[in-house]
């Protein structure tokens, strides 16, 4: 198994099983897991190229300070939800940044 196939295969498992869950990464809820909450990944991209940019220019690594993430992804899989018979509020769909029909 790939390590791009591993996302499908544990959200399947957990499907044919009935258990619920909630990864840290999108393609996880895209692959049939129910929600995904986590750093958003173009954010933490964007901010690794400042990074980049700033020991391009000379910076030292061990010199730049650490940074926390500080936008999340809320992503929730309608469909899943329907499958394991959960009805998911609408206050939290509201607050999602993707809801997968």
């Amino acid at each position: 198994m790939t390590s791009d196939q591993a996302p499908i295969r544990l959200a399947e498992l957990a499907l044919k099983h009935q258990l619920p869950t909630i990864f840290s990464v999108g393609d996880y809820a895209d692959a049939d897991g129910l929600f995904a909450y986590g750093p958003d990944p173009k954010d933490g991209m964007r901010r690794a190229a400042i990074y980049v940019d700033r020991i391009l220019k000379g910076a030292k690594p061990s010199e730049l300070p650490i940074e926390r993430p500080t936008k999340f992804e809320l992503v929730i899989n309608l469909k899943t939800a329907r499958a394991l018979r959960l009805k998911i509020q609408h206050s939290l769909l509201i607050r999602a940044d993707k809801v997968i029909e």
